[in-house]
């Protein structure tokens, strides 16, 4: 891709270079280049097509021009003579160019310049030669450009063309008295708006009556043989009585036919005589015998018509004014062209009504005829306020059909006129209607400079109508505005117009307006603009209730927006709830408020729970470690619960623990001691070996429990306990034997020694009781502390299993025990 534009950005530039190099060797000192700019080359006539036409501008007005060229020399080869009868001929048909002036003659801007080198003049902006649209090519650009090169011409381009040479004619022969004596492709040129002009007039002859005759007369030259066929007029279009040195405005009148013949048939004449005077002559049989039927490629319309104009005798043609009466030439196209081309002999009523018909007929022309041949035409009443309401739709229903390079180079440029207008007021709506067409073609940096301002100039519009109407079509291309422009240029304004305005039709469509682009806003604008100004809307009748209401049915159920329960708890609800009450609102209508407020309630209330449900959920599944600790353990009573139970009190009596009140255990209200201590120890294993990393708790988890090892140092008194047994047993059998000794209850306000607290404070362990620190203690609450020697399946966990504790403690012996005891 990137080398294809670099491929044609450099032939582009290759091509320029060349022009200008050629131009700089061609044109020095001629003093056409003093005033004009040279551009492209793009076209070639006159003939033998000697005359190169090069695109350009005036340089002190920049007026387009076209800028004809003839290089001296391109006649090198020829002979003196021949040279010197050439450029004679060209300057003779510039000069006679110069004097005329009529629609239908080429307008000459600046005249002929002769150097040493060149010939040169300037005209009107050309498009090219109608023998170079019919591919005759010779000293035209090569590669020939692509649009002469694919121009076809359209029936009506032909029809209108050959009018337009008529009427040239009828100029020509009743007021210039002039006979033209050459008409043929070479002569004719195609302005940039399509219409056909007489150019060459190298072979025209004078008139040779006397004054006081005023029908003219024409004398002809003789053919010279000998002389070069270019210094002779095209014989292939010349009428046969030239060879009797006898000619009469007839005689362009065949000339006119044989042209009609060459367009219909691709650009190829009806004979050919190659540039031979003795051919030309042998043609004329042909001429003489000359039936309808030989000229198959004519419209029927015209095949009898033409058959007379291609008559052997000059009395049997017909004339200009005959020519322009026939039926073929007036059909509604070209009726249309040629009012276009008379507009400025009417008054503008003979005008409007004019254009209000033009509406219906465009669709039936081709699109180049209304993109070069109408719109320019269209334009010219621009000037005039008046008329633009009735000439601006026409030009945008041309616009719709056009490509985005025709309307950019051929139609914008008109149109940034008229967007500056705001009188009278049918302008604004006229392009309210066409806005999105505009949108869709117009360059970005023109849409911010002309046409939003189109927008902003009808919201700010005096005219109810115009705002309305701006209103209701906004949505329709609402997504064709960018977003910084929505934000800063456009709801600023819709958003002033509804508050400001007194007009309740304006205020409904305002929030209508706004409704429908919700979808194309984001949903911080709609949060920090919309809704806000929902709130500064200084009427409370039924349609703008309704219609706020609307909008935030949008805002609450659009997908995109997601307005949250919080906006609507604190938002909405409370500015709905009084409007519900209004006076002025009727029974269907309060139904809907109601539903809806009721829907919004719902909707936070479902949100709400949900959320609630949700973090409870999140919260018993992200339990610390110092409440699952407590949950193991069940804190005092929990404790004592686990390690209590083995030894009931007697006859149920409750006893305390730490202040805590420990009664009777009721069946099935708490694990069999055994299983009891197993899933405590388990638990407690979890947490003292997590598979995470060690955390402040675990490390004193493992601290507390190395501490009460080496502090009851309790290994050598583990004994195999399982749940049969645990019930009708008492904690020491294994030592004391069937007569164990009776030991007191431990008082409630039993105190703990600071050496204990230290190792196990916080809320993970309440502290145990330390035997001999506050008199005869009853052991029940240690009997499940006390680990077993012998792992079986449902053995308690070792102190020693305990990671980080000293299995290497030294064993108690039975006088250690006693004395622990006493």
């Amino acid at each position: 891709m990137m080398d294809s534009v670099i491929n044609k950005l450099r032939n582009t530039v290759t091509t320029v270079t060349s022009t200008v190099s050629q131009l700089s060797v061609v044109l020095p000192g001629n003093p056409v280049t003093r005033e004009f700019e040279i551009e492209h080359h793009i076209a070639s006539a006159g003939p033998g097509l000697l005359w190169k036409i090069y695109s350009g501008y005036k340089k002190s007005t920049r007026q387009e021009a076209a800028v004809f060229i003839f290089e001296k020399k391109a006649l090198d080869k020829w002979s003196r003579k021949n040279r010197d009868v050439m450029i004679e001929l060209l300057k003779k048909g510039v000069f006679q160019l110069t004097k005329l002036k009529h629609p239908r003659i080429l307008t000459v801007q600046h005249p002929l310049e002769e150097s040493r080198d060149s010939l040169a003049f300037a005209t009107e902006p050309i498009f090219s030669s109608l023998a170079n649209v019919l591919g005759y090519n010779d000293n035209a650009p090569q590669p020939m450009n692509d649009a002469v090169k694919n121009y076809k011409l359209h029936e009506i381009e032909i029809k209108y063309g050959l009018l337009q040479m008529c009427e040239a004619l009828k100029f020509l022969h009743n007021d210039a008295k002039i006979l033209h004596g050459n008409i043929c492709p070479e002569s004719i040129v195609i302005n940039q708006q399509g219409s056909w002009k007489i150019f060459g007039l190298d072979f025209s002859l004078q008139n040779g009556a006397p004054v006081s005759e005023p029908k003219p007369s024409w004398t002809c030259k003789e053919y010279d043989v000998d002389a070069h066929p270019i210094t002779q007029p095209h014989l292939d279009y010349l009428a046969p009585e030239y060879s009797d040195l006898h000619c009469c405005a007839g005689s362009d009148m065949f000339s006119l036919g044989m042209l009609a013949y060459a367009i219909f048939n691709e650009g190829k004449p009806l004979v050919l005589s190659g540039g031979n005077w003795h051919s030309h002559r042998q043609n004329f049989s042909t001429i003489r015998t000359l039936s309808e039927g030989s000229l198959f490629c004519i419209p029927n319309e015209m095949r009898s018509f033409e058959k007379k104009l291609l008559d052997y005798l000059p009395n049997n043609r017909p004339d200009t004014h005959q020519f322009l009466k026939l039926e073929f030439f007036h059909d509604e196209g070209v009726k249309t062209l040629e009012y276009l081309d008379s507009l400025f002999q009417w008054d503008n009523l003979q005008k409007s009504k004019f254009y209000k018909g033009l509406y219906e007929i465009l669709p039936k022309l081709p699109q180049r005829v209304r993109v070069h041949r109408v719109v320019p035409c269209l334009a010219q009443e621009f000037v005039n306020p008046t008329m633009v309401p009735f000439v601006l739709p026409n030009v945008l229903k041309i616009a719709e059909g056009s490509s985005n390079e025709e309307y950019v180079q051929h139609i914008l440029p008109h149109l940034r006129v008229v967007m500056k207008l705001r009188e009278p007021v049918q302008v604004l709506l006229i392009f309210m209607k066409y806005m999105e067409l505009l949108l869709q073609k117009t360059p970005a940096d023109i849409t911010k400079s002309d046409v939003l301002p189109l927008i902003y100039g009808s919201l700010e519009s005096d005219s109810i109508q115009v705002q309305e109407l701006c209103l209701s079509i906004i949505p329709s291309f609402a997504s064709l505005i960018d977003y910084t422009a929505m934000k800063n240029s456009l709801f600023p304004r819709i958003r002033k117009l509804c508050i400001t305005t007194q007009s309740l039709s304006v205020r409904v469509n305002c929030i209508l307006c706004i409704g429908k682009i919700l979808e194309h806003l984001d949903k911080w604008l709609v949060l920090d603009f919309v809704l806000p100004f929902l709130l500064e809307i200084p009427s409370r009748e039924p349609a703008v209730i309704m219609g706020i209401v609307g909008i935030y049915k949008l805002t609450v159920s659009h997908r995109k927006l997601g307005v949250t329960k919080e906006i609507i708890a604190t938002k909405i609800l409370p500015f709905l709830f009084p409007l519900c009450i209004e006076s002025g609102l009727t029974l269907i209508q309060f139904t809907t408020i109601m539903n809806f407020i009721h829907e919004l309630i719902t909707c936070v209330e479902t949100e709400h729970k949900a959320k609630l449900e949700q973090v409870g959920a999140l919260g018993k599944e992200q339990i610390k470690p110092e409440a699952i600790m407590s949950s193991d353990f069940g804190g005092t009573g929990s404790f004592d619960a686990i390690f209590g139970s083995a030894a009931p009190a007697e006859n149920g009596t409750n006893y305390k623990v730490n202040n805590t009140t420990v009664g009777n255990a009721k069946p099935n209200s708490v694990l069999p001691p055994m299983q009891a201590a197993k899933s405590t120890s388990a638990e407690a294993n979890r947490q003292i070996n997590p598979s995470a990393p060690k955390d402040l708790t675990s490390s004193l988890l493992n601290s507390n429990m190395q501490q009460m090892q080496k502090s009851f140092s309790l290994e050598g008194m583990q004994q195999q306990r399982t749940p049969s047994s645990i019930a009708g047993q008492t904690p020491f059998a294994p030592m004391y034997g069937s007569n164990p000794p009776t030991f007191q209850r431990m008082p409630s306000s039993v105190s703990i020694p600071n050496s204990m607290q230290a190792g196990l404070t916080g809320n993970q362990f309440n502290p145990l009781p330390m035997p001999g620190t506050a008199g005869p203690m009853k052991l029940s609450g240690f009997q499940n502390v006390v680990p077993n020697q012998q792992k079986s399946s449902n053995s308690f966990m070792n102190f020693s299993d305990i990671q980080g504790s000293d299995s290497s403690v030294k064993k108690l012996s039975q006088k250690d025990i006693d004395d622990f005891l006493s």
